[in-house]
């Protein structure tokens, strides 16, 4: 797909954004469920299911996927999108990306060793390595919109609401 193309797919979903704003909002969800033993959740993803449990700093085997690496996973196919997205736009040809999500996150909070210590990832850098003839303005300019317009990497910026609500009950007799 080259600028013309992608401008051309867009320009009636952004014309109709325009006009009824309320029709921009988009849902995404993910289910699972905890059909699988051990302290782990089954999700369905778009290959199939993944079966997440425990890190092997947190007590896991390493035999289930990390929730901390399909983070990782999703922000880098959000960034990875958006920057072969935003450089179509921008008519900077890439011939060759390879793309890197890194992080950390120190077990003693998630543990609840050191309340000090904060539970979660951070700080995440994502790595593109182009073979573009691009300058270095163009990079830059491709660096700051991809990180504006990610919307997985936006979205980390807030702290999900976690709602529990009872399973209904049935009725004896």
């Amino acid at each position: 797909m080259d600028a013309a193309e992608l401008r051309a797919a867009q320009a009636p979903l952004k014309e109709r954004f325009r006009a009824d704003p309320g029709s921009a909002t988009t849902p995404v969800t993910a289910t699972g469920d905890w059909s699988e033993p051990g302290i782990t959740a089954t999700i369905e993803g778009f290959a199939g299911p993944v079966r997440a449990g425990l890190h092997s700093a947190t007590g896991g085997d390493g035999s289930d996927a990390c929730s901390g690496d399909l983070l990782m996973q999703a922000l880098l196919a959000c960034a990875g999108v958006t920057l072969r997205s935003v450089a179509t736009a921008l008519g900077i040809d890439v011939r060759r990306a390879e793309l890197v999500a890194e992080s950390s996150f120190d077990a003693r909070g998630t543990l609840g060793i050191d309340r000090s210590v904060p539970v979660g990832i951070g700080p995440v850098v994502v790595t593109a390595v182009l073979d573009t003839d691009a300058d270095d303005a163009q990079l830059a300019k491709l660096a700051e919109l991809t990180g504006r317009y990610c919307v997985v990497g936006q979205s980390l910026r807030e702290e999900p609401v976690v709602e529990i609500r009872r399973a209904g009950r049935r009725r004896a007799g």
